[in-house]
């Protein structure tokens, strides 16, 4: 850590194209690209702070070549946000993007060239037990923590869910909340709490909490709201999931939930966010026996805007 920061390059940290050029040409000649949401995450040493940032081919506009670049200085509990820039990069600013395949792109800048292969979750099936009565598959996620997904909505009950995908390898130690409480646990590396749904046939695990520190400090543990299945989403799904939980927003919203009329992206985040192990004790009510389906999954739904 003393090296790369003392070794840290100088250049105009206030200037994005040089701090562009910095990254750009740390990377290697093909990158893999995990998130489903398309963003490549990088981080950089610089007069003594870390920075981070990301480089996104965002499904909207990647086609005609707008590569969308972001840094800024690494939030902590004990500092504040100085510094944080954003540019979308065309051939204007010598960045040039071309399409190789569905999802293989290549960028070029300097005289350099990188491929970015993004996640080809296209073949990703879900297991019979994601989906229950009235659920509608919007498709498979990849969230930045490296913990897959299964983004679903239930039209009934008006209500989404991440299920977490247990067909490969957990790179998590889930455990329970407690000896008597088997069925709410957490995982030890991301701090994501899951609740088994006793009414699945498999019981099948779904994401109730992320830990609120991660939220705040953005930081690969603040949860999957924003490693949507963009690429796998070929239609409306998404706008009529949304739209049926907020008929408010018809019109307002294209199909993957972009705000027309200002910047932004609908928040689907069906979960709580924790401060302290404690708070996610409201959900052990949702082992009483004695709960049907419906209050069964009234239960773990987050109260609206917490």
């Amino acid at each position: 850590m003393i090296d790369r920061l003392l070794g840290a390059p100088e250049f105009n940290i206030d200037d994005p194209m040089a701090a562009f050029a910095h990254v750009f040409a740390a990377l290697p000649a093909d990158v893999t690209v995990y998130p489903t949401e398309n963003y490549f995450y990088f981080t950089f040493a610089w007069s003594g702070m870390e920075f981070a940032g990301n480089m996104r081919l965002d499904v909207a506009d990647r086609d005609d070549g707008v590569l969308h670049f972001a840094y800024f200085n690494k939030n902590e509990p004990w500092n504040v946000e100085i510094l944080s820039n954003y540019r979308p990069l065309t051939e204007k600013e010598g960045v040039k993007v071309d399409r190789i395949d569905d999802l293989l792109y290549a960028v070029t800048y300097d005289g350099k060239t990188v491929r970015f292969q993004l996640n080809d979750l296209r073949d990703v099936e879900a297991p019979d037990s994601v989906v229950s009565e009235g659920d509608t598959l919007l498709g498979p996620t990849f969230d930045e923590s490296g913990i897959p997904f299964f983004l679903v909505y239930n039209e009934p009950r008006k209500a989404f869910l991440f299920v977490l995908d247990e067909t490969e390898p957990l790179n998590d130690v889930l455990l329970p909340y407690n000896e008597d409480h088997p069925a709410l646990t957490v995982g030890t590396r991301t701090g994501f709490a899951f609740y088994e749904d006793r009414f699945s046939p498999e019981a099948r695990k779904i994401l109730v909490g992320v830990h609120a520190g991660n939220v705040e400090a953005n930081n690969y543990f603040d949860g999957p709201f924003d490693q949507l299945p963009d690429n796998f989403i070929p239609g409306e799904e998404l706008r009529d999931a949304i739209t049926s939980k907020y008929p408010e927003l018809d019109g307002e919203i294209d199909r993957l939930g972009a705000f027309r009329s200002q910047d932004g992206r609908f928040l689907v985040n069906p979960y709580i966010n924790y401060r302290f192990p404690g708070e996610l004790e409201q959900f052990l009510r949702c082992g009483d026996v004695a709960l049907d389906e419906e209050k069964f999954y009234a239960c773990l739904a987050p109260v609206e805007g917490q």
